[in-house]
């Protein structure tokens, strides 16, 4: 039962880590507007899918856990 108390107080932190990111994401002003960035405008319809901005946050992510894991 430890080990599951532990693992539910690591996921809370984890999701509550995640909230504050997704809340600061919102301030920053180029994520999804980088070139390569797919915007498609329409009447009454904007589609939005941001591959290079995805593409960067994953290569920064992967750097920082691949040298915190060091």
């Amino acid at each position: 039962m430890m080990d599951l108390g532990k693992t539910l107080i690591l996921l809370g932190a984890v999701i509550i880590a995640a909230g504050m990111v997704f809340l600061l994401l919102g301030r920053v002003p180029w994520i999804g507007r980088l070139p390569g960035d797919i915007v498609i405008r329409r009447d009454d319809f904007v589609f939005v899918f941001p591959l290079t901005s995805c593409l960067l946050v994953s290569a920064l992510l992967s750097l920082v856990l691949y040298l915190l894991r060091r």
